[in-house]
C-alpha cells in the first residue's frame, strides 16, 4: 500500500476509533487495516493506537500526529482538486483582485451574472487600489485602471477606456479657474499608492501643461479624494464614474473641460500563462461583454 493511502487509513482510524468501520469506508478487510497501522507504527517507531478487545484509542503520540497530519492531507486534497479543475471552463476556483471603487460599484452585478452561468466556479475577491506584481501575488487575474501597461512579464487585455475629468467644489476659487497655470500644486489632490507624487499631463489639443499633484494632500483611493474635493479641499483628477453622483448633486463641478489628461485603460492582468486556463478565459469574456455598459451607466 502506498504511504499516502496508509496515512489516510490512519486518519480515518483516528477519527472513527474503529478499525472495522475504516475497513468498510476504505473497501479493505479489517486485517488489512490492522496491518497498515502496524506498518506505520513500525516505520515511525512509535505506538499510535492502544488496542483492547472493546475499543481502539489514540496514544498521546498518535493524537499529536493526527492533529498535524490532517491539515496537510486536506491541503493536498485541495491542491489536487484545483489541478484537476484547472482545465475545466465551468469548475474550479477563481481568485480576482480589483480596484476598490470599481469593485464595489460594478463587480457585485458582474459576479452575480457570472455565477448564474457558471455555478460551479467558486470566486474569491480582493479589493485594493495598489498595483500588483502578478508574478508574486496569488491571483488568477486582476482588474486595473491605469495608463497603458508597460510590464513585459504579464499578460494584459484592454477592455475599454476610462474618462477622467478635473473637478472642484462650486463656490470655491478652484471652480473659477480658466487655465491650468492657475492650479497651484498645493491645491491639487494627488492619487498615489506610493511616495511619488501624481503627475497630471493636461493638453488642450495644442499646448500641454504638467502638474505634480499631491504635495499637501494625497490618497490611494479615489472615493476619498472625491469627497475631500467636494468639501472644498482642492481640485481632483478622477474617473467620471467615481464623481458622477457628486456632479449630479451639484457638490462638484467639472473645471477646465478643454484640458484633458491621457485616457486610462480598464485592463485585465494575468500571470504569464503559457495557455489561458478555461475558467479564467470564461470570466474574461463575460467581463469584457458586461463591463462597458455598467461603467457607462455610472457616468
Amino acid at each position: 500500500m502506498n504511504e499516502l493511502k496508509a496515512l489516510r487509513v490512519f486518519l480515518l482510524a483516528a477519527q472513527a476509533r474503529n478499525f472495522a468501520q475504516v475497513a468498510r469506508d476504505m473497501n479493505m478487510t479489517p486485517a488489512s487495516v490492522t496491518r497498515t497501522i502496524a506498518a506505520l507504527e513500525a516505520q515511525f517507531g512509535v505506538q499510535l493506537f492502544v488496542r483492547t478487545t472493546r475499543q481502539v484509542s489514540l496514544t498521546c503520540d498518535g493524537a499529536i500526529f493526527a492533529a498535524r497530519l490532517a491539515p496537510a492531507v486536506r491541503a493536498l486534497d485541495n491542491a489536487r482538486a484545483e489541478l484537476m479543475n484547472a482545465n475545466k471552463a465551468d469548475e474550479g476556483l477563481l481568485r480576482i483582485n480589483a480596484p476598490m471603487s470599481l469593485g464595489q460599484r460594478v463587480l457585485p452585478q458582474i459576479l452575480c451574472g457570472f455565477r448564474k452561468l457558471y455555478p460551479k466556479i467558486d470566486v474569491q475577491i480582493s479589493l485594493t487600489d495598489q498595483l500588483l506584481d502578478m508574478l508574486v501575488e496569488d491571483f488568477d487575474l486582476a482588474v486595473r485602471i491605469s495608463e497603458p501597461p508597460s510590464d513585459k512579464f504579464t499578460i494584459w487585455r484592454k477592455i475599454c477606456t476610462i474618462k477622467r475629468i478635473l473637478v472642484a467644489a462650486p463656490g470655491t476659487p478652484y471652480a473659477t479657474f480658466r487655465h491650468p497655470d492657475e492650479l497651484e500644486a498645493d491645491a491639487c489632490l494627488g492619487y498615489t499608492s506610493d511616495r511619488h507624487r501624481e503627475r497630471w499631463e493636461l493638453s488642450d489639443g495644442g499646448a500641454s501643461v504638467t502638474i505634480l499633484a499631491g504635495r499637501t494632500i494625497s490618497a490611494n483611493n479615489g472615493e476619498v479624494l472625491a469627497r475631500m474635493s467636494a468639501d472644498g479641499a482642492g481640485v481632483a483628477l478622477l474617473p467620471v464614474f467615481i464623481v458622477a453622483e457628486y456632479l449630479r448633486s451639484g457638490r462638484l463641478v467639472q473645471i477646465l473641460p478643454s484640458w484633458c489628461p491621457p485616457q486610462l485603460w480598464l485592463t485585465l492582468y494575468y500571470p504569464p500563462y503559457q495557455k489561458m486556463p478555461p475558467r479564467i478565459a470564461s470570466f474574461s469574456d463575460f467581463f469584457e461583454h458586461e463591463i462597458p455598459a455598467l461603467v457607462t451607466a455610472l457616468e
